[in-house]
């Protein structure tokens, strides 16, 4: 069966920088299905109209056509139930650590990050990306990351609620990762492929999360194209 992934890319087609397409891959990579990738760009709306959305991760997988990472993850539990579990319990409890996510750990790596980005794309790409982040932003991407330095305990300091969890296990899922797991890691996996920002301290707590995900199966996140930071 073939089974392909839409993900954002820049003009290096294998620096993969979505948040939510790493979301989908460590998903995949979770459940030991293989997929081959397929790079998509910014203006290239019209490449997703198949799926009737435009954004990515797309999953095409058979005969179905999956678009956003939340349901991605659900149908990978549905279609492949023998295959290691996504989701755990009631479905609330990861909707919650999405929207913290979003809101907290996402939103300030955006705020460090973003003007970075630019370098990464192409010429139609860049100026689609520039004009509309900084209409979002209200200000230059230059501003929006100025002092990002001085900014950076403050992040840090967001990030106490992981610490706290981790005192007492290894992942989000517990002893094994889990959706949960990937949803912040996707975010951290964003900064890393987009940034050279050097966003946790070495004895961060998270750090050590961070690398033990970035080990899961075979590598594969660590040997991504990445700034490594």
């Amino acid at each position: 069966m073939a089974r392909t992934l839409y993900e954002l890319c820049g003009w290096d087609p294998a620096r993969i920088f979505s948040p939510y397409c790493w979301r989908a891959r460590m998903a995949l990579a979770h459940k030991g299905l293989d997929f081959e990738s397929v790079p998509w760009r910014f203006t290239e709306t019209d490449r997703l109209a198949f799926a009737k959305h435009d954004k990515v991760p797309v999953l095409v997988d058979g005969d179905r056509t999956v678009a956003d990472s939340w349901a991605i993850a659900q149908y990978l539990d549905d279609a492949y139930p023998d295959a290691p579990s996504l989701l755990h319990g009631h479905p609330a409890s990861y909707i919650f650590v999405a929207a913290w996510n979003d809101a907290i750990v996402q939103a300030g790596i955006g705020r460090l990050v973003v003007s970075d980005i630019p370098a990464l794309l192409g010429e139609k790409e860049r100026a689609y990306f520039v004009e509309s982040r900084e209409k979002r932003f209200g200000m230059t991407l230059e501003a929006v990351t100025a002092d990002r330095e001085e900014r950076l305990p403050a992040f840090r300091a967001s990030l106490q609620p992981v610490r706290m969890m981790l005192r007492a296990q290894p992942f989000f899922g517990g002893d094994a990762p889990d959706y949960a797991d990937m949803i912040v890691f996707g975010s951290f996996m964003w900064a890393r492929s987009v940034s050279p920002l050097r966003l946790l301290e070495p004895d961060d707590p998270v750090s050590d999360w961070r690398e033990r995900m970035l080990d899961l199966h075979g590598g594969m996140a660590r040997q991504a194209p990445c700034f490594g930071a």
